[in-house]
This record gives C-alpha cells, structure tokens and sequence, in this order.
C-alpha cells in the first residue's frame, strides 16, 4: 500500500464534507470572507491547543512554509466559497479539488518526485475533466456565469501551491501539528481584518456559526490527515487522493441543492475519477 494513503483517505471524507458545508452557506447567502472568518476562529485556537497539547507545536523556519500555504488557502477558501453562490457544488467542487494537477506537476518540476506513465496520463485526463466541467451544457446563465468560473479556478490554482508549500514545509523538517498551526495562525488574523477594516465592525448574519464551525472541524481535521500522510508519502501521489471526495460532494449536491447533472458533467466526473485512479493507484 502507498505510505500515507489511510491518512489521505482519511481527509478526503473531510474535505468532501467541508464543500457541502460551504455549499449550504452560499445558498443562506453568508458572505464568503465572513464564512471563511468564522471558520478560521475555530480552526486556530483548536489546533494550536492540540499541538501545544500533544507536544507537536514547535515552530521553525521550515513552518514558515505553513504561513504561507495559509494566505494561499484563505484566497482559496473565499473565492471557492465565492464561487458557490452563483455555481453549482456539482460542478465547482469537482474544479476546486482538481487543484492536486497543479501540485503533482510542481512536485515532480521541483522536488523531483518522479513522472510515470500513469501521472502523465492522470496530468491530461485531469485538463481534460476541467474543460469538460467548464463549459457545462443547459446549465442557467448564473450556474454559469464567468465570474463563478473565475472564482473557482483561482481557488484551485492558489490551493494547488498551498498543497507544494505543505510538502515544502514538512521536508524541511516542520511536523505535521505545527504546519497546520502556522497556517492557521496566518490565516485567522488576515481573514479577521478583512472582515473588520472596511466598516470597523462586524456585520455577523444570522445562523452563519453553525455551517461555519462545521466546516472548521471538518477542515482541521482533514488538514491534520493530509500532513500527516505527505510527512511520509509523496506529494503527487497523496494530494490527489485527498482530493477524491469531490466525486460524492457532486453526486450529494445533486441532491440536497436540486442542481442538474448533465452527460457532459456526468463525462467530467468520470474523466476526473480515472485522473485520480491513475494518480494514487498507476
């Protein structure tokens, strides 16, 4: 079995959770900062107890790498989060999690891990599950509009690097505990300030801290998962599965949101699972 793959498996239950949990804010109409926000105030006191607690908390100049990977998933979270009011979970989510392209190919450009057949494969399937998951068929004019698409693509290439600066950190000797601490630490203040500086208070809506605390949890869970899992397994291997659960967010949103499931998205998923296939398993 590939070394980290349960941990991986592990956050892809809980990154798959996080997206509906996202999803379910954008229809109340909860402002994307003040989601990711109330998310943050969360995730950081939590893991920092955590790791304090566990003995796990020991910030170096290889966790720096951490804070950086935090700015990046702030710009991921709120334009993904962004991106759901207007899209549809079924389509947006499945873009979102394709960030792990972008990784692999930066984790064998970079840090040398190696290029087989099957990532090469997996590299052109996964371009090709994007196209066809862009320009979604009958889909309505706000499902998708250009600025939804926009956003969640620029939510998936800022993750893309935040996933190498993971990777980056923990070679660099950082554990798994003090990486997510530093994002979060990084996180959590800016996404506050962002919040309160342009009116100098917070304009809380209704309801949003129970959605928002949920996706927390999931979040810090899953994040705890997955450097967990790169700490001992490769970064194109294990980002890709991680990303996996982006297959029952779709199927869940056709659901829950009533959000059309067209042959070409239908292809795109499909495409998309034999991407991550050839990816954790070629």
């Amino acid at each position: 079995m590939t070394p980290g793959i349960g941990f991986a498996l592990g956050a892809m239950l809980c990154f798959g959770a996080g997206d509906l949990l996202y999803k379910q804010a954008a229809s109340r109409r909860i402002a994307p900062m003040q989601f990711v926000m109330l998310q943050a105030w969360l995730f950081c006191p939590a893991i920092t107890i955590y790791a304090w607690l566990t003995g796990t908390l020991e910030p170096n100049l290889a966790s720096l790498w951490g804070a950086l990977a935090g700015l990046c998933s702030l710009v991921g979270f709120t334009n993904f989060a962004a991106s759901l009011r207007d899209g549809a979970v079924s389509t947006n989510a499945p873009i979102f999690r394709l960030n792990f392209t972008l990784t692999a190919a930066l984790a064998i450009l970079l840090l040398g891990e190696t290029l087989t057949v099957s990532k090469g494969a997996a590299l052109a399937l996964a371009l090709v599950a994007t196209w066809l998951l862009l320009a979604e068929p009958g889909a309505s004019r706000a499902r998708s509009s250009a600025g939804s698409l926009a956003r969640v693509l620029g939510a998936t290439v800022a993750m893309g690097f935040a996933n190498l600066f993971y990777k980056l950190g923990l070679q660099g000797g950082a554990l798994p505990e003090t990486m997510v601490a530093m994002q979060a630490w990084a996180f959590c203040p800016t996404a506050t300030l962002l919040v309160f500086l342009p009116r100098l208070r917070f304009d809380l809506t209704p309801g949003a801290w129970r959605p928002a605390m949920s996706a927390g949890f999931a979040l810090l869970i899953g994040f705890v998962l997955m450097m967990h899992g790169l700490a001992i397994g490769a970064a194109s291997t294990l980002v890709p599965v991680a990303q996996m659960g982006f297959v029952f967010t779709a199927l869940i949103g056709v659901v829950l949101f009533r959000e059309r499931l067209h042959a070409r998205k239908q292809i795109g998923l499909v495409v998309a699972i034999g991407a991550l296939a050839l990816f954790a398993f070629g």
